[in-house]
């Protein structure tokens, strides 16, 4: 990748390092005449380490301060609203979402899916779905046929978003978690800020900013 253009990937945790491996494959593919790891860096707000698995490690104001014709990026947070202000901040910068879309992911037909995604290995929308930007779907997870999928929505591994379900922003998706398919005209619903726990299962509605765990899912009740 020549220095023209530099790819930033924010976070250095887990999930950015098995991000990276599928953002090196859509470089490749964008840039195929160029060493893809040639301008790649992992981005961290205060780095502990200069390198990881191969990749230089810079702070936020470092990779602004890059000599470049295209600063490209993505986000590997998981907190959505944290994930938001990187974004707002990088887009005020000039900087340009780059969409992760793992080799081994799949897409069917007639979806829209925003700026800023990652979708892992063996992740998948079928077809007619809409999703926002800064969609994380990570390993095995799946959208499918005619949902509607907001801003800053992230899905842990192995959730099964069925039909007709409607997923407003910021909400997070625990693993293994089960949307019950809604119908046509009468979607199944997860209202802006939601938390669905890990491997809930949501046969009904969930207003905004509830956690609900279980099966079938319910409100979470602190002791």
């Amino acid at each position: 990748m020549s220095k023209r253009a530099v790819f930033g990937l924010f976070g250095v945790g887990g999930f950015a390092r098995e991000v990276m491996p599928c953002a090196l494959e859509v470089l490749a593919r964008v840039f195929p005449e160029n060493n893809r790891r040639n301008g790649v860096y992992f981005v961290d707000s205060n780095p502990a380490e200069k390198e990881v698995n191969g990749i230089p490690v810079i702070s936020e104001e470092e990779f602004f301060l890059l000599d470049c014709e295209e600063r490209l990026f993505n986000i590997t947070i998981a907190d959505s609203s944290v994930r938001a202000r990187v974004a707002a901040e990088c887009l005020a910068k000039g900087a340009k979402p780059l969409s992760v879309v793992s080799n081994q992911a799949l897409r069917y037909d007639a979806n829209e899916v925003g700026e800023g995604a990652i979708l892992c290995a063996f992740s998948m929308i079928t077809s007619n779905a809409k999703i926002g930007r800064f969609f994380h779907s990570n390993l095995f997870s799946y959208v499918a046929h005619d949902c509607q999928i907001g801003d800053f929505v992230t899905f842990a591994p192995a959730v099964r978003c069925n039909g007709n379900v409607h997923v407003h922003d910021h909400v997070y998706i625990g693993t293994g978690a089960v949307l019950k398919q809604g119908l046509p005209g009468k979607p199944l619903v997860i209202g802006a800020g939601a938390v669905i726990g890990m491997g809930a299962v949501v046969t009904r509605d969930v207003p905004p900013n509830m956690t609900v765990v279980g099966n079938p899912a319910k409100p979470f009740l602190k002791a």
